[in-house]
């Protein structure tokens, strides 16, 4: 049985009292993404009627660059689906799929039994694309069992402050930048909650907790120094794709902060790396120094300092490769177009993904001695000369 205290109740409840006001501060004011908004539903394939193949030869006299493009292989594929929920659960609708030359689009003819998502428009229903949440969900609710099923009370926790996390982006800050608020104090604000939230449902109200708090916002605090510094030495525009670029002309009388969503992006990402380091080296010093209870200040914060080293280089090597993992077709494009490296690592969109990388690999290199002096004196009290102080305090 799952024993639980009222602190940790205190802070379930603080966190998601913060929520809410935070949701309902920042929706007020949101930038709608379409003033008509086509109708969507989830539906399932009954039968294909028909397919018909389209011919587009007429596009060869409407401009000469369709001349290298066959105008031949297009068709359509109409068919019947239930609509599985909403107004319209248990209709049946007919809908099209629409394969055209023009557009690059590989997806798979459907076929009876398959899964779909259907919008309407003013001219009838047409293929939207699979349904993915479903499966990707059950994948989830896979993930929660296995960290349950491994973790315990800890994994638990661990799911409950990664909703938290979760909710913060999409329910406060995503609609805080939607809504024309700072985007800088904004994402200061979210790190705030986030860093002070998740060690104390993880690990709970102790010198741990403490320890590694202190570590995450000094490493954070480097990230986010370095990455407003670079960004007034690299002369960013904040485009650094064409997502950016649709960001530049929104709906209504907002103007996005492109250079702000940068930033926003480096200490976010920064954090959670630099936050797995505070934790494990605060976590650690904890246990070294309960098995040995007169070891001194300096000892321990050398073993602080030694275990940091063995964490640096995985989770630089971590950082850096996720950042590159998230764009690698991106980096794949630019290294086919730039024709050196030299114009593929200087172009903002790839200077902006090392800059992230730098920051936050700078935070986890500042975070792990901060972290472990801050251990060191939490957990030993001040250096009083060769004898080392102990404290008696029971975790």
């Amino acid at each position: 049985m799952i024993r639980i205290s009222i602190p940790y109740l205190i802070t379930i409840a603080a966190a998601v009292a913060l929520l809410i006001i935070g949701h309902n501060t920042m929706t007020p004011g949101m930038i709608n993404f379409q003033n008509t908004p086509n109708e969507v539903a989830k539906a399932k394939v009954e039968r294909v009627i028909e397919k018909i193949e389209a011919n587009y030869d007429f596009l060869d006299d409407f401009d000469e660059e369709y001349e290298t493009v066959p105008m031949t292989g297009g068709r359509k594929i109409i068919f019947e689906a239930k609509v599985l929920d909403g107004m319209r659960k248990g209709q049946t609708i007919t809908a099209e799929q629409t394969f055209s030359p023009l557009l690059i689009d590989r997806s798979k003819e459907i076929e009876k039994g398959n899964k779909v998502i259907l919008f309407h428009n003013e001219i009838g229903w047409f293929f939207g694309g699979y349904l993915r949440t479903n499966k990707l969900l059950g994948l989830g609710i896979i993930f929660i069992f296995c960290v349950l099923l491994f973790g315990g009370k800890k994994g638990f926790n661990t799911i409950v402050s990664l909703t938290f996390t979760c909710s913060a982006i999409f329910a406060v800050f995503i609609p805080a930048i939607l809504s024309g608020k700072n985007i800088y104090i904004m994402s200061i604000l979210v790190c705030v909650f986030t860093i002070i939230m998740v060690p104390l449902i993880v690990i709970g109200y102790n010198k741990k907790s403490l320890a590694s708090i202190l570590g995450c916002v000094a490493g954070v605090m480097v990230a986010g120094i370095i990455a407003l510094v670079m960004d007034k030495l690299l002369f960013f525009t904040g485009i650094t794709d064409e997502h950016s670029r649709y960001l530049v002309n929104l709906p209504g009388d907002i103007q996005l902060d492109l250079k702000a969503i940068i930033f926003a992006g480096i200490i976010i990402g920064a954090m959670g790396a630099v936050m797995d380091v505070s934790i494990s080296i605060s976590s650690s010093l904890w246990e070294i120094k309960e098995k040995a209870e007169n070891i001194k200040f300096k000892e321990l914060l050398k073993s602080g300092i030694t275990i940091g080293r063995d964490i640096m280089g995985t989770m630089a090597d971590t950082l850096i490769l996720a950042y590159i993992g998230c764009s690698l077709t991106v980096v794949i494009l630019l290294s086919i177009y730039s024709g050196s490296l030299f114009g593929l690592f200087n172009s903002e969109m790839i200077a902006v993904e090392i800059l992230q990388a730098l920051a936050g690999s700078f935070g986890i290199l500042f975070a792990m001695p901060l972290t472990a002096l801050f251990s060191a004196f939490i957990y030993l009290g001040k250096p009083r000369g060769d004898s080392g102080s102990v404290s008696q305090d029971q975790n």
